[in-house]
């Protein structure tokens, strides 16, 4: 790659880049720099954090290249030479983060501070902690007597909150020679899990549902307040949106699915463990069916989703609105018909009035679930976890991996980190943070993992 690009300077700098010091310093302060760059999406403007990235590289003698999909929207690519050239590892992570309310924060959400062991703000966890992981990973593997047999390539990306069109989907589709001959690519989706008992299970998401978000709009006379008519386009709205939101999809076990609820099994007592074992034939129970889909992830993992977000109408009380609209964020199981789902919305409101749009949709993907990248998951738990399963997994969210998986790479997600439930609940809500033991931990565990995925034992 040719050396870093010219990026304007931002109010936001790093505190002390290239300072000395512990591991534990060094990657804090580059989190909270980057949480210090508001990326909000939207609108998205990912550029400061891409330039506080591409200083902090530049300082380590390392360039990058920084590429604008539009103003604003940057997206970074770093690559390091592996000793004989072999096919890349990319390590991938986002710049944007999701809009955050400062009502409610202990600390503000974009002040990245470092206090109690922790690193406070928006992306804390998703996904600038990873992306600070994957930084300090990649920076530690760039000296001449650490590099791989492979290449390293470090991106970030913009607008992965909003389905990545101007972030992964762009850079693939317009610079897919910078990123075409990688074989395998490592990312955000799943990680160690350790309930509430303090168990542990290591979770790689090998495969995701996809979205088919809907934007659902109604028309009306517009008018007084005080003097409605028999209909408006608010109660048209709120009459479609309450015949989605009380649509049950059927229950669908997919192969996916049930390989990874039959290889949990084992870790559940019965008669919990022979349920999960025959999923399917265990769902047509009422009584565990009730139990099982009562679980949020649970329910999500076998059958399409449907959830209301966005409401608009009018912006004061007494005004009838000659518009009104929602958005519906729907989640399709790998294999379902975006095009079939959009049209059981549809039957469903039985209003022909009533405009229903996708506005994001794409095919589910995979990766296979017994490849080296697996292999050295599970080589890096024998090490570091004894006794704790791996286990391949389907995630009820989606990722920028699908781009990646449409140019042949063999993309998995998995952060190196065990996360507590009560930080997992912080994702896009209120004080979201990560501890500093698990930043330290999670760059010697990738630092690890590639090693092992670099030099693959005999399977």
């Amino acid at each position: 790659l040719p050396p870093v690009s010219a990026v304007p300077t931002s109010a936001v700098s790093p505190a002390s880049p290239a300072d000395p010091g512990s591991r534990e310093t060094v990657i804090a302060r580059l989190l909270s720099d980057l949480i210090r760059a508001n990326t909000s999406n939207p609108p998205g403007s990912e550029r400061a954090a891409a330039a506080v990235l591409a200083r902090w590289l530049h300082t380590r003698g390392l360039h990058s290249r920084v590429l604008e999909s539009g103003p604003g929207r940057a997206n970074l690519i770093a690559r390091v030479e592996g000793k004989l050239r072999g096919r890349p590892i990319i390590l991938l992570s986002h710049l944007d983060v999701v809009p955050a309310d400062a009502s409610g924060w202990q600390h503000p959400p974009f002040s990245g501070t470092i206090a109690d062991g922790y690193v406070h703000g928006r992306g804390a966890i998703d996904a600038k902690g990873l992306l600070a992981i994957q930084t300090v990973a990649f920076a530690e593997l760039a000296s001449a007597s650490a590099r791989l047999d492979r290449d390293l390539l470090l991106v970030a990306t913009a607008d992965e909150e909003t389905g990545g069109k101007a972030g992964a989907g762009w850079l693939v589709r317009e610079h897919p020679n910078l990123l075409r001959d990688a074989e395998f690519l490592l990312t955000e989706g799943d990680s160690l899990h350790r309930s509430a008992a303090g168990d542990l299970v290591i979770q790689v998401a090998v495969s995701e549902k996809t979205p088919c978000w809907l934007e659902v709009t109604t028309h009306g006379q517009a008018g007084h307040g005080s003097t409605p008519g028999r209909s408006t386009a608010v109660t048209r709205l709120i009459d479609a949106v309450s015949r989605i939101q009380h649509y049950e999809a059927p229950l669908v076990v997919t192969p996916a699915v049930a390989s990874y609820f039959a290889a949990l099994a084992p870790l559940r007592p019965e008669p919990v463990r022979t349920h999960l074992v025959q999923l399917q034939r265990a769902l047509a129970d009422p009584a565990f069916r009730g139990e099982f889909t009562a679980n949020p992830r649970q329910n999500a993992l076998v059958r399409n989703t449907v959830t209301p977000t966005v409401l608009g109408g009018s912006n004061k009380t007494n005004v009838i609105p000659s518009t009104a609209r929602a958005e519906i964020d729907c989640r399709l199981l790998p294999g379902q018909s975006p095009t079939a789902f959009v049209d059981t919305i549809r039957q469903l409101v039985a209003d022909d009035s009533v405009e229903i749009t996708p506005t994001l949709s794409f095919q589910a993907s995979a990766s296979p679930d017994d490849g080296p990248v697996v292999r050295a998951i599970r080589a890096l738990a024998a090490e570091d976890f004894p006794g704790v399963a791996v286990i391949p997994s389907v995630i009820p969210g989606f990722t920028d991996s699908h781009y990646f998986r449409d140019l042949g790479i063999a993309s998995y997600g998995f952060v190196p980190i065990a996360l507590e439930e009560a930080d997992e609940h912080t994702v896009h809500g209120v004080d979201e943070r990560i501890s500093i033991d698990s930043l330290r931990d999670g760059v010697q565990r990738l630092v690890k993992l590639l090693r092992l995925i670099d030099r693959p034992s005999p399977s």
